[in-house]
């Protein structure tokens, strides 16, 4: 005769979280907690963010709004009136205050001393970061086929506006294509890369294979750093052609070589002692993800290392953001999962890795950082 399941008894962090989590829920308690000094900081605290959460699509498109209309470029130099930045960004009068007084309302913007607008601290930074406007106005493809989500995880459609941008997804990929998604790539993934290097160092390794790497924005910046290293490239081959083209007169071009072919497919080049996949195994699902990772095992050898550098799942604040906005990316782009290290270490040593470990990286909003040896 079977026997009954026995339930797990709830931890005890699980009970206090279930008593807190009705406590919160209360709105009398929460009436009492606004009484009191400490706990109003904490509830003012948690409504913001609330709010921020509810409000989080208006602020997108304020946000892209300022991007399409060359906002922060108008405010780099030297504060202006808002009649002055009306001209600039072609807009009546009334529009162009409403935009700022919600550009302001989020740091984009911020007044003087004399009424007139300067940069706040979000918007300095975009002045100064093409690959993050590149993705706020790539966001309005995102957010369209995000705009049913409920439909979107119960019956996702075969195609999407973003899976027909990133077409690499389907394995084959034409010259015009290639073109457009690796500019976005080699834009975008900046701070990606120095992340990376600046918690990976190369000075250890005597070639470097970049396996998915586009453009080439990742064998850049690492031959810069380190000049004696030599350097490889492996991309679907219209991607390749866009990359040779673009460092065939380059600095690198000399110590660099381009090979096109498919990771999925083809056999890869066996002769670098490190590989790393830069924000290339997040777009893949888990079956595709053992595949590559095997190729790579397969080219390698023995001491050889691998290094996966993407945005990351985890504990960190950042970390967790990056698996909220990420999870549903990638559901519209119709592939891939955001993977916390201990899911890429359990596809790594399926792969046949060895001697795997994960490496802080001083931003886990931008990239998280694993290594592994053959």
């Amino acid at each position: 005769m079977s026997r009954k399941a026995t339930p797990s008894r709830a931890s005890l962090s699980d009970r206090i979280r279930t008593w807190r989590n009705r406590m919160i829920a209360d709105p009398a308690f929460r009436r009492r907690a606004r009484n009191w000094p400490i706990l109003r900081r904490i509830t003012n605290k948690r409504a913001n963010e609330l709010f921020a959460l509810t409000a989080g699509f208006v602020n997108s498109q304020v946000l892209l709004a300022c991007v399409e209309l060359d906002l922060f470029a108008a405010l780099e130099d030297d504060p202006k009136d808002t009649a002055a930045l009306a001209r600039h960004v072609r807009l009546p009068g009334d529009a162009a205050d409403r935009l700022l007084r919600a550009a302001e309302g989020i740091g984009l913007v911020a007044r003087t001393s004399d009424g007139r607008w300067t940069l706040d601290d979000h918007g300095a930074v975009l002045t100064q970061s093409p690959g993050i406007t590149a993705m706020i106005r790539h966001h309005g493809a995102v957010y369209r086929d995000l705009a049913d989500p409920v439909a979107l995880l119960r019956d996702p459609p075969a195609e999407t506006e973003t899976s027909r941008f990133w077409s690499y997804v389907g394995g084959t990929v034409g010259a015009e294509d290639g073109a457009a998604y690796s500019e976005l790539m080699r834009i975008s993934q900046d701070m990606v890369i120095e992340e990376v290097l600046d918690a990976y160092p190369m000075d250890r390794h005597r070639h470097l294979l970049d396996v998915g790497g586009g453009s080439g924005a990742f064998v850049t910046v690492a031959g810069n750093r380190w000049p004696s290293l030599e350097l490889s490239l492996f991309d679907l081959p219209a991607v390749a052609e866009t990359a040779r083209q673009r460092l065939a007169n380059g600095p690198l071009s000399g110590r660099l070589t381009v090979h096109g072919g498919s990771f999925l497919d083809d056999a890869l080049p066996r002769d670098a002692d490190c590989y790393a996949l830069i924000r290339v195994l997040y777009d893949h699902d888990d079956a595709a993800a053992l595949r590559i990772l095997s190729a790579i095992h397969e080219a390698m050898e023995d001491g050889d290392t691998l290094i996966i550098g993407e945005p990351m799942a985890g504990d960190a604040s950042g970390a967790r953001q990056v698996a909220a906005y990420f999870t549903f990316y990638l559901m519209a782009m119709r592939s891939g999962r955001c993977r916390a290290p201990d899911d890429i270490f359990a596809l790594l040593q399926a792969a046949g890795f060895r001697h795997m470990r994960q490496h802080r990286t001083r931003m886990p909003v931008v990239a998280g950082l694993v290594s592994a040896r053959k």
